[in-house]
């Protein structure tokens, strides 16, 4: 079975559920997680932050697919992962990472390489809209 459990770009509300029960398996010892939230601050924004619009490259989910591939390698993680696309309210999951491998500096190791990757690498991008109504578009990843 492949290390990539789930790699998906969803227009539909994340659940960390569904990627803890993806990559669920008894020589898993250790499990990680990252969540990344839309907040209601930004350092470069001028009111308070209400939401986050994300657009994807129609090939963002197969990038993701080799993010995570890259990031697992020949190891024996797991990986479910998946970005959300479209408008989000401040609290919504605009990026859900769960890993799971024998040993947790592995666990650790791979969910940070797959956000990191994420953050510079997946062609997703966002606008952000303030209260004052003010937008700005933020690069690749966010």
């Amino acid at each position: 079975m492949t290390a990539v459990r789930l790699a998906r770009i969803s227009a539909d509300p994340l659940d960390l559920a569904v990627h803890l029960a993806a990559i669920d398996d008894d020589a898993a010892g250790a499990v990680t997680t990252f969540v990344g939230r839309v907040r209601d601050h930004d350092p470069d924004a001028t009111a308070a932050v209400v939401a986050l619009e994300y657009s994807a490259h129609p090939e963002a989910e197969a990038h993701l697919r080799a993010i995570a591939e890259r990031a697992v390698g020949d190891g024996p993680a797991l990986i479910a992962v998946s970005h959300r696309v479209g408008r989000l309210a401040v609290g919504d999951l605009a990026v859900v990472v769960a890993v799971a491998s024998p040993h947790r500096a592995e666990a650790f190791e791979v969910c940070r390489a797959v956000i990191e990757t994420i953050k510079t690498d997946l062609p997703v991008w966002k606008r952000q809209i303030d209260a004052d109504g003010r937008a700005a578009w933020k690069g690749i990843g966010g």
